[in-house]
């Protein structure tokens, strides 16, 4: 038998692993970049070929271990910014994201440059000429350049890795899905038929009726909205609308909705059950008292859906795992590739779908 929830750990931490390299592997990537880079003074120091001391004027064990520990700490730094820095830390737009990279970049190249002059001027005693200034721009100019390519490349890897851990991901979800479905599922013709007997047996109580015809409409609603992703705002209001009539039997005059909405919006798609689930969160975390009823109002403004109500803390604990609004969020950026926007300012709650 699978064990899901092991499956959906596991992969979660698989998808996690691939938002950022090893670090074991920047750290040889920036050891490798600086041996290769000193390995002519290396050799020069121990002549190991004739006549490449040539090539440098003044060769030194504390000339190779400066060096070298600038490369190391220069071409690290460098890797971490491209690979993993950049893309954690700069929540920007895509261009942005990139100007700032490219100033980072900048930044760290003078950084590293002064702060190796200053060191290897003082450790091995000798000011270094307009010569070897130049060469050292050059030099940490190349290491800049290879290490762009390789954090390119290895940010293509990366995204290669989490598009199939997203799949299996996925696959994962949609197994467990349809067995939670199986595992769960009501025969629709029992309670239909149970809901029918029920309304025989009530016929001759009109509120009682209704209550069973509004229930009987929003399971047939939900039964169906497993296959589609979208339905007209129109089709919302009117599910929305049987489930306000059984918050009201309950809650009475404590609770209370105001929907103003222009008819030019009504064939404006949204993801099914959002407004459900919206109204729905604000009955579960709000005080519902003759002292403080709560009221909820749907709108739209400046093309956005919003669905806002006044701050009532709850005097009791409610246990809330937080993934209706998650759900929400998710298929809106799924399903129309936009955001909504969530706020509490003022001592209002208030989410706006984004209507086109």
């Amino acid at each position: 038998m699978i064990n899901l929830p092991f499956y959906k750990t596991e992969i979660r931490h698989w998808v996690l692993k691939t938002k950022s390299v090893k670090q074991s592997t920047l750290l040889y990537i920036a050891l490798l970049i600086s041996f290769l880079i000193n390995l002519p003074r290396v050799l020069d120091l121990y002549d190991i070929i004739d006549n490449l001391g040539k090539s440098f004027d003044q060769v030194s064990v504390n000339d190779i271990i400066t060096r070298s520990f600038f490369l190391f700490i220069y071409s690290w730094l460098g890797l971490q910014l491209n690979t993993s820095w950049s893309f954690t830390y700069f929540n920007y737009s895509k261009i942005a994201n990139t100007v700032l990279t490219v100033i980072a970049n900048i930044f760290l190249f003078f950084i590293l440059i002064f702060s190796f002059i200053f060191v290897h001027e003082k450790t091995t005693g000798n000011l270094m000429n307009s010569s070897d200034k130049g060469l050292t721009y050059f030099v940490y100019f190349i290491i800049l350049v290879i290490v762009i390519f390789i954090s390119r490349l290895l940010r293509f890897q990366i995204i290669h890795r989490e598009d199939l851990a997203e799949k299996e991901l996925l696959k994962r979800q949609s197994l467990q899905n349809e067995l939670s479905a199986l595992k769960n599922q009501i025969n629709p013709h029992f309670l239909f038929n149970s809901l029918n007997s029920l309304n025989s047996l009530v016929r001759e109580n009109e509120e009682a009726t209704t209550f069973v015809n509004k229930l009987s409409y929003m399971y047939r609603y939900i039964l169906q909205s497993g296959q589609q992703d979208l339905v007209a705002l129109s089709e919302e209001l009117k599910f929305l609308n049987s489930y306000i009539y059984l918050i009201k039997t309950r809650y009475r005059d404590r609770f209370s909705i105001d929907i103003d909405i222009d008819e030019s919006f009504l064939n404006q798609d949204i993801p099914t059950l959002t407004l459900q689930l919206l109204v729905e969160n604000a009955i579960k975390h709000n005080e519902i008292s003759e002292e403080k009823p709560l009221q909820v109002r749907i709108y739209v403004k400046n093309h956005e859906l919003i669905i806002e109500n006044k701050i009532q803390p709850r005097s009791t604990f409610v246990h809330s795992t937080g993934q209706g609004l998650a759900n929400i969020k998710k298929r809106y950026d799924l399903l129309k590739e936009k955001e909504i926007k969530i706020s509490n300012a003022n001592h209002m709650f208030s989410v706006k779908l984004p209507l086109n």
